[in-house]
């Protein structure tokens, strides 16, 4: 049975951009007069552009993951996680715009190490100019871009000429493609980190931000994979998708929230307790500024799927998924936006319509993409060697 968008949910997609839309242009007309205006702009601009640009990414790499282990329960829900990476294309568009505007802009007080100005005064940037300067930071983007568009673009390829053709030789190219995705993700998803947000702070770094960045990226994917899925079996699709199917990825949202946990705990204990000033000044702007916001997202995301998921029965309880996994989406778009609006607008970041408007704005836009990526395929990847398996994929 194929998918078909129903009205119920093409009127959630019209009322989030509707209200996103509405906030934002009321951010907008309010806000004009602010000094910081454009630098507000921007900043919320990359907050979303990341965010919803690593959900696809995140939805990539647990693809790829699935086909380097050689998994067998995914076969089911293969389609949500393909539709999920398919925003990707849509989320490197809107993303790069925002860093092409950025970079038109001297950096626009967010990546203070483009404006050239500011490098002549500065020791410690120049120090790094060798690494960061517009026309690497093009070259590095554009191979993280191109890298993952062409991975993606044969996956999905082979992925629908599998339902046709069968056998196994195309899983066994998507299995060497799968590995060495992954070889080349291991290094991207660090250097990225460190180029489109870690060098927002220009004077500071953490050899641990790459994978705390990463393991927020993964564990925000769990969840709109596991809503997604289970969104589709309340309309009476994924008829092959089980209990046990939907345990799993409740449990991939349960580890990765941990994970998660674990290095925001390691990093700011650390660095914290070593108090060496030019590492701690990373954590005071964020807790003088942002204290209760910024503690508040901790317990959020490590609190609350400990508490709530711990159990075996409520990672297979649609609604308890569905209500922690939303809290656990807002907890990790808060993250972003501490990490991104702390260090371009320090105490002159606020949390208004603009925000919340661009937020709903795009998350709109997302749920469209990936309804809409859901309509153009079978549901069930009739071929895939590993169906029979997870068919009866019981635990």
């Amino acid at each position: 049975m194929e998918f078909q968008i129903n009205s119920k949910a093409k009127r959630l997609v019209y009322a989030l951009v509707g209200v996103g839309l509405l906030l934002t242009v009321t951010g907008i007309a309010t806000g004009m007069g602010d000094h910081h205006f454009k630098t507000r702009l921007l900043t919320n601009g990359l907050i979303n552009g990341f965010f919803f640009f690593a959900l696809g990414l995140g939805a990539l790499f647990f693809l790829a993951l699935q086909y380097a282990t050689e998994t067998g329960w995914y076969a089911s829900v293969k389609r949500v996680i393909e539709a999920v990476a398919g925003f990707l294309p849509y989320g490197m568009g809107f993303f790069g715009i925002i860093l092409l505007t950025i970079t038109l802009m001297d950096g626009a007080h967010i990546y203070i190490w483009m404006d050239s100005d500011v490098v002549k005064h500065d020791e410690i940037i120049q120090g790094k100019s060798a690494y960061l300067n517009p026309l690497f930071f093009w070259i590095r983007t554009i191979a993280y871009f191109a890298t993952y568009f062409l991975f993606l673009r044969g996956f999905k390829k082979r992925s629908l000429l599998e339902d046709q053709v069968g056998g196994t030789e195309l899983h066994f190219t998507n299995y060497k493609r799968g590995a060495l995705f992954l070889v080349f993700f291991a290094v991207f998803s660090s250097t990225s980190a460190w180029d489109w947000l870690m060098s927002i702070d220009v004077h500071w770094f953490s050899t641990l931000f790459g994978w705390y960045t990463f393991a927020g990226m993964w564990c925000s994917t769990m969840v709109v994979l596991v809503i997604t899925t289970l969104y589709l079996k309340k309309l009476g699709y994924l008829e092959k998708v089980n209990d046990s199917h939907i345990h799993d990825i409740g449990k991939w949202t349960f580890a990765t929230s941990f994970l998660w946990s674990y290095l925001w705990f390691s990093q700011f204990m650390l660095i914290w307790y070593a108090n060496i000033g030019e590492e701690v000044t990373y954590y005071q702007m964020r807790i003088e500024n942002f204290k209760i916001l910024y503690f508040s997202m901790f317990v959020i995301n490590f609190a609350f799927p400990m508490l709530l998921l711990m159990s075996r029965d409520a990672k297979r309880h649609a609604g308890i998924l569905t209500t922690v996994g939303l809290i656990i989406l807002v907890g990790h778009w808060l993250d972003v936006y501490i990490m991104v609006s702390a260090g371009s607008l320090g105490a002159n970041a606020k949390l208004g319509f603009l925000e919340v408007g661009m937020a709903l704005l795009v998350a709109g836009s997302f749920i469209y993409i990936i309804l809409n990526n859901l309509t153009k395929v079978p549901l069930t990847p009739v071929n895939h060697p590993f169906l029979d398996e997870s068919i009866h994929h019981e635990i």
